[in-house]
């Protein structure tokens, strides 16, 4: 399990537009992506007395999350993600699922499960067996990415972040989402052992500091 450094900060369009500049200048955008940009869709779990949400808003030092997770509404190619914190460091498990295996999760069919052969997949089923944990909230956003070789830089900037109030019905396209209230822009800087002098003054902006946004809990203020 490989942990990586982390830092968020909220940023105004100004800010967007200085990063986007300096960030071509001097980073690649990601290879996999067509364009600048890509759309993220997002299915959080959560449990009855929201003990992932309030985790985060408490600031619960070692905390997990699990989501769905797909990109452009290609739900041909659909992630099951376990995002894992501890000491300020974060790591991400990743399986595959097909379509037809996330509507049986979001549906409450999940004893298949069990014999799945992933781990991560049937670590999920024991949660849903013993901690209730179920699919809460759509969330949906855009992203710009750029990467960094050096260290292993991931820069990502989100933006539109939209909420699907109590919606959980992530494989339909046509899910309404709305905007999640005054979402800020989310800039996001990952690393590994070092973050490289030319991406962190990049990155430095006047009277910005590192926080911890999440776009799960902007998202659940809504229901």
């Amino acid at each position: 399990m490989t942990f990586r450094h982390e830092l968020k900060h909220e940023i105004s369009l100004s800010d967007f537009i200085t990063l986007r500049c300096r960030l071509s200048a001097v980073a690649e955008t990601d290879p996999h992506v067509t364009g600048r940009t890509y759309e993220i869709r997002s299915l959080y779990f959560d449990n009855l007395s929201d003990k992932a949400l309030r985790e985060k808003l408490d600031g619960v030092n070692n905390r997990e999350k699990f989501r769905l997770r797909c990109y452009n509404s290609n739900f041909s190619l659909i992630h099951l993600e376990k995002k894992s914190r501890q000491n300020g460091l974060g790591t991400k498990d990743i399986a595959t699922l097909s379509s037809s295996e996330t509507q049986s999760i979001i549906d409450g069919d999940f004893a298949w499960m069990a014999q799945s052969g992933q781990p991560l997949i049937q670590e999920l089923y024991f949660k849903m067996t013993t901690q209730r944990l179920r699919p809460k909230t759509i969330v949906d956003y855009t992203r710009e990415p750029y990467i960094f070789p050096a260290g292993n830089v991931r820069v990502t900037i989100d933006y539109h972040i939209r909420t699907g109030l109590q919606c959980t019905d992530f494989l339909n396209p046509q899910s309404v989402t709305v905007p999640a209230g005054n979402a800020p822009i989310i800039l996001e800087v990952k690393w590994d052992a070092f973050l490289p002098d030319i991406i962190r003054d990049v990155v430095q902006l006047d009277n910005r500091r590192a926080g911890a946004f999440s776009k799960y809990a902007a998202c659940r203020v809504y229901g």
